[in-house]
Order: structure tokens, then C-alpha cells, then sequence
């Protein structure tokens, strides 16, 4: 195999899956006799990667809902959708970047239609999260790295 071949680029989704999946609805029934639905949406998005073999990475994203109706919990949800991804042939950077930003890209709307049934399936009005833009969070991150790492490097 020639130096060119080896380091040839190639990203490919390989399996796409629910990692761990929470369901909660502590105050049902009484949630469902509410007079007024207005709901406060409290969304947490993170997401982390492990490398299972040479090239091939673990991408988790992780989302967290907890909705309100009038100071009660009326559910909470947690997704794990995960995937596995053939990666190589690229820097560290260019990496983290696929990991950071377009993998999440893709695991994220399997995990918001997921979130929506699961509401649905609790006996709620579906939860229909709004399309998140990885690319712009990823940058925000690595603008926040670098400025805590400068912080650090100066102190």
C-alpha cells in the first residue's frame, strides 16, 4: 500500500443507535389535569466521542429535556442517540471537527424525532425541538478553549 492510499480521507456513518433512552413523568396523573399549558422548556445538548478501534469513533449526542407547567415537573426526557463512525485519514483538528460538529448533525434529528414520540407517548403535545446548528456551537467551544487556554498560559 502506497503512503497516498493510507492517508486517504474518508468519513462514513457505519451504525446508527439509541444508547440510553429516560423517560419521566413524576407527577402524572395530576400533570394531565393542568387548566393552563404553558410550558417552560429547560434543553441541554452535549455530546462526547471515544475511539472503539483504529478509525472508527463512538459519537454520543446526549439531550436533556425538563418541561414545566406551572412550577411542576411535568416530564423529563433523556436521549443518548449514538452513533459509530469510520473516520480517517484526517489531522487531530480536522477530526474533532467531524466528531464536534457533523456527527451530531447526524445523530441530531434521529434524537428529535425520538424526543417527539416519546412525549407523544407519555400523553403530551409533542416536544418538536428546534434544528440546532453544530457547526456554530463547535466554534463557540473551540473560541472558548482557546481563550481559557490563553487565560491559563498568562496566569
Amino acid at each position: 500500500m502506497t503512503d497516498q492510499q493510507e492517508t486517504k480521507q474518508h468519513y462514513s456513518i457505519q451504525k446508527l443507535y439509541v444508547k440510553d433512552l429516560s423517560f419521566e413523568s413524576p407527577a402524572s396523573p395530576e400533570t394531565f389535569s393542568f387548566e393552563r399549558w404553558d410550558p417552560a422548556v429547560e434543553l441541554n445538548l452535549n455530546n462526547s466521542y471515544t475511539q472503539v478501534q483504529d478509525n472508527l469513533y463512538e459519537a454520543v449526542l446526549r439531550i436533556t429535556a425538563t418541561i414545566k407547567n406551572q412550577d411542576t415537573t411535568a416530564f423529563l426526557i433523556e436521549v443518548q442517540q449514538a452513533g459509530l463512525f469510520a473516520i480517517g485519514g484526517f489531522d487531530d483538528a480536522e477530526r474533532e471537527y467531524l466528531i464536534g460538529s457533523q456527527c451530531m448533525t447526524v445523530l441530531f434529528p434521529y434524537a428529535r424525532e425520538l424526543i417527539s414520540e416519546l412525549t407523544v407517548r407519555g400523553g403530551f403535545p409533542p416536544l418538536i425541538l428546534s434544528p440546532v446548528n453544530f457547526d456554530a456551537l463547535y466554534q463557540q467551544h473551540q473560541q472558548a478553549k482557546a481563550k481559557k487556554e490563553q487565560a491559563t498560559a498568562s496566569d
